[in-house]
C-alpha cells in the first residue's frame, strides 16, 4: 500500500483543485466537478509503520499504533477505537495484514478478525466465532486464511478459509497442533505447526493437503527469500519437570532455523548451538537477502545465502516483536516491558545504530509497513 505520502498528496490535490476552479470560474456553463488524482483517503493514506500491540490477556485492551513518516514521524495510539466511536479491538491483538484497501486484524483471545478500512481505519466488517485464531494471509480479494488453536487441551490445529466477499467462513482444513504463522508461495499455502515438528503444505485452488514436511521442534515463523526459498523458524520444544517448577533442559530441543526448497521440498536445517535460549520473531528484508531474528539477548543478521547459522549480532537486544522495513532497512524493535502499561518501540538504521524510540500501546508484537 506504498503510495504518495500524505502532504505530497495533499499538495496535489490543493493544486488541482485550485487550478480547477481557476479554470471554471472564466466559464459558468462548463462547472464540472474536478478529476483528483491520488486523492488522500483517509489519515492513514500516507507511508508509516503500524505498530500491532497485544494488550494484556482476558482485557479487550489490545490496540493498533500508527507512525507516519510524515509530519515529524508523530505517533498516533488506539487508531481503532478513535476511529470507531470508542469501541476495543479486542483482546490478544495477534496479527494484522494489509490487502488492497483493507487491514485485517487477528484479536486472538475475543475469536474474531476486526476487518477495517486500511486508510481510515473505519470497522468494514468481523469474521466471528472463530476458535482462538492466531494469524491470517490473503490469498487474493476473495479469499483469505486464518490459523486457529482451537483449543489447549491437545486438539488438532485448524485452517479456516474465510470467503472476504462475506467475512464467513467456508472451510475448515485440519493441520498440525497449534498452528502459527502462515505463507502463500507458488499456489501453495504453507502453515507452521508450533505443537509438533513440521509445516503443512496446502494447495490453494483445491485447499486440500498435499503434503507435510518435517523440520525441527515446534516451528513459528516463516519467510519467503528472493530465490522463493521457504525459511522456518523453530523454537525447540521446551519440558518442564513433573510439578513444573522449572525446565528440563536435559529433555528440552534446541531451536532451528530451517530452509525448504518448495520444488523438492528439500530441507536444510540450521540448529542453534544451546537449548537454555529460544530463537523467535523472524523476519526478512525488503530485498529477500537478509534474515532477522531474536536469540539468546540479541538481535541477528544472516544472509540467506550462508550454509551456516550467523553469529552477527546487529543490535545488543532482544525484543517482543520485531520487523524490518521493507523500503529502507530500518529495523523496529518492541519491548513490552513486562506489560505493566505502555510498551516502548525502538528504531535503528539497518547498520544496527539507534534512531529513536517511542511509546505505543501494550506489548508491541508486531509491526506492519504501509
Amino acid at each position: 500500500m506504498r503510495k504518495l505520502n500524505f502532504f505530497r498528496s495533499f499538495f496535489l490535490a490543493a493544486t488541482l483543485i485550485t487550478s480547477s476552479v481557476a479554470f471554471t470560474s472564466c466559464d459558468d456553463e462548463n462547472d464540472v466537478e474536478p478529476v483528483i488524482e491520488n486523492e488522500v483517503r483517509g489519515p492513514y493514506d500516507q507511508e508509516g509503520v503500524f505498530i500491532i500491540n497485544e494488550g494484556n490477556w482476558g482485557t479487550p485492551n489490545g490496540s493498533i499504533s500508527f507512525l507516519s513518516d510524515s509530519a515529524g514521524h508523530q505517533v498516533q495510539n488506539g487508531i481503532f477505537s478513535n476511529a470507531n466511536a470508542g469501541r476495543p479491538l479486542g483482546d490478544v491483538i495477534q496479527d494484522m495484514e494489509l490487502y488492497d484497501s483493507l487491514a485485517y486484524i487477528v484479536a486472538n483471545n475475543s475469536n474474531k478478525i476486526e476487518v477495517v478500512n486500511a486508510y481510515t481505519f473505519e470497522s468494514v466488517g468481523v469474521v466471528e466465532n472463530l476458535q482462538l485464531p492466531r494469524h491470517f494471509v490473503a490469498l487474493n480479494n476473495e479469499k483469505g486464511y486464518v490459523t486457529e488453536t482451537v483449543d489447549y487441551a491437545g486438539s488438532q490445529g485448524r485452517v479456516s478459509v474465510i470467503d472476504l466477499n462475506n467475512y464467513t467462513v467456508t472451510e475448515t482444513i485440519e493441520v498440525g497442533m497449534e498452528p502459527e504463522q502462515l505463507l502463500v508461495a507458488g499456489g501453495k499455502l504453507y502453515v507452521a505447526n508450533s505443537g509438533d515438528n513440521n509445516v503443512t503444505v496446502i494447495n490453494t485452488a483445491t485447499d486440500a493437503v498435499e503434503s507435510t514436511i518435517t523440520v525441527s521442534d515446534a516451528p513459528t515463523e516463516l519467510a519467503l527469500d528472493r530465490d522463493n526459498n521457504i525459511w522456518v523458524l523453530s523454537a525447540g520444544r521446551i519440558t518442564y519437570n513433573d510439578d513444573w517448577t522449572a525446565i528440563d533442559y536435559d529433555q528440552t530441543t534446541a531451536g532451528a532455523l530451517s530452509k525448504i526448497t518448495p520444488g523438492t521440498q528439500n530441507v536444510q536445517t540450521y540448529t542453534f548451538g544451546s537449548n537454555q535460549s529460544q530463537p523467535g520473531n523472524l523476519t526478512i528484508n525488503g530485498n529477500g537477502d537478509k534474515l532477522y531474528f531474536n536469540y539468546d539477548g540479541g538481535t541477528y543478521v544472516q544472509d540467506v545465502s550462508a550454509t551456516s547459522l550467523s553469529n552477527t549480532v546487529i543490535i545488543d537486544h532482544s525484543f517482543y516483536g520485531l520487523g524490518v522495513d521493507p523500503d529502507n532497512g530500518y529495523i523496529y524493535g518492541g519491548d513490552s516491558n513486562g506489560f505493566a502499561g505502555e510498551g516502548t518501540v525502538h528504531v535503528y538504521q539497518p547498520d544496527g545504530t539507534k534512531v529513536t524510540e517511542f511509546r505505543a500501546g501494550i506489548g508491541p508484537n508486531g509491526f506492519v509497513f504501509n
